[in-house]
């Protein structure tokens, strides 16, 4: 069994604000009054836990594991990292999932009516667990930008979304990835609302972890709590 880790207590002035004007959506979504605390039932704290059952062998890989008459279009990058508490510590059998958009910009979603094309090669889901180490690896291509309807002329910048699960179904923390040097990040509203976060969000090339001739890789550790930890959509704690 693993020690109790340290207590910190949360710094809520880091929290963004739920009102962020800019993000049009934000203003009907924003609470106006103040949150109230639930406690959870015992089957939302002891169950379903998730293992290596849980995930196929290709689940990992986004250029093959949906791939129907070759490999998707587009960029093909290796996203890579540690799950780590607020000590720096590993957070090993923790089962992480992404989606995203493909090479154009367009989700195979229905209700996706962006005119890029679908790519029959590409499902944009894809999921794993952390090792020992807390590591995890996905290989992907590197989704494009889209337009949204905020403003006139926004558009979100190249983004991967990330699901990290603890013990339960509801210790579920959702995240995005964004990457290093996207001009987008800077003008996209919804990545300005929390400016002290836009680093921790951004995924840095790792030109080691590089496969020459193949694939680019980007790294990007998650940390659950703490000082520097990750922000999440839709569990503000920690820090």
């Amino acid at each position: 069994m693993r020690p109790p880790a340290e207590y910190y207590q949360r710094d809520r002035d880091r929290h963004p604000p739920a009102l962020a004007p800019d993000y049009k959506t934000s203003v009907s979504r924003s609470p106006r009054f103040a949150p109230i605390s639930l406690e959870q039932s015992v089957s939302e704290i002891t169950g379903p836990v998730f293992g290596h059952q849980d995930v196929g062998l290709l689940d990992h890989d986004l250029i093959r594991n949906y791939a129907q008459t070759g490999d998707p279009v587009g960029e093909r990058i290796i996203v890579h990292g540690r799950v780590l508490d607020e000590n720096a510590r590993p957070v090993p059998q923790t089962l992480v999932e992404i989606w995203q958009a493909n090479a154009g910009g367009r989700y195979r979603h229905k209700k996706d009516t962006y005119l890029a094309p679908i790519d029959p090669n590409f499902g944009g889901c894809g999921r794993t667990i952390t090792d020992e180490s807390g590591y995890f690896f996905f290989r992907t291509v590197k989704p494009g930008a889209y337009p949204w309807r905020n403003r006139v002329n926004d558009w979100r910048p190249a983004h991967i979304h990330f699901s990290v699960f603890g013990a339960s179904f509801s210790q579920r923390l959702i995240t995005q990835l964004y990457f290093e040097g996207d001009p987008l990040i800077a003008r996209c509203p919804i990545v300005q609302s929390l400016p002290d976060a836009v680093d921790a969000l951004t995924a840095k090339l790792d030109m080691n972890a590089t496969i020459p001739l193949d694939t680019i890789a980007y790294r990007f550790d998650i940390v659950l709590r703490g000082r520097r930890s990750t922000l999440f959509e839709n569990r503000l704690e920690g820090n």
